[in-house]
C-alpha cells in the first residue's frame, strides 16, 4: 500500500471530523429539525448512521497512512455519490424540503464536494510522490 502524503492524511481526517460532526448532528437533531427543513425524521436519522463507518474509515486510513488508490478513489465516488444524493433530496420530487432544508442540503452538498475535490488533489500528490 502506498503512503499517503501529509496533505491526503489532513484532508481525510478534515473530512472524517466535519462528517462526524454532522452524523451526529442528524442523528440527535432529527426530530428537532423535520419541521424546520421540512425533511423525514428518518431521512435524516439513518444518513446520519450512514455516515459512522465512512468516518470511521476516513480517520483510520487518515491515522495509518496508507491506503490503495482504489480505496481512496471509492471514496471520492462515495463522497461525489453524496452529492448527487443531495441534489435528489433538495430539488427531486420525493421529499419536498422548505426552503430553508434545500439551502441546508445544498450547502453540506458543496462542502462535501470541495472535500472530494481535495482528496482527489491529495490523491494526485501522494501518487507523484510515489
Amino acid at each position: 500500500m502506498p503512503a499517503l502524503s501529509s496533505y491526503l492524511r489532513k484532508v481525510l481526517l478534515a473530512d472524517a471530523v466535519v462528517s462526524g460532526a454532522a452524523g451526529l448532528v442528524m442523528i440527535g437533531g432529527a426530530d428537532l429539525t423535520h419541521d424546520l427543513l421540512g425533511l423525514p425524521s428518518a431521512l435524516l436519522f439513518w444518513a446520519g448512521v450512514a455516515l459512522i463507518p465512512f468516518v470511521t474509515l476516513l480517520a483510520m486510513i487518515a491515522r495509518v497512512g496508507r491506503a490503495p488508490v482504489w480505496l481512496i478513489a471509492a471514496i471520492i465516488v462515495t463522497n461525489f455519490a453524496w452529492v448527487a444524493g443531495s441534489l435528489f433530496v433538495a430539488f427531486g420530487p420525493a421529499f419536498g424540503p422548505s426552503l430553508f432544508g434545500q439551502v441546508f442540503v445544498i450547502a453540506q452538498a458543496a462542502i462535501v464536494a470541495v472535500f472530494a475535490e481535495l482528496q482527489i488533489i491529495g490523491l494526485r500528490r501522494s501518487s507523484a510522490a510515489a
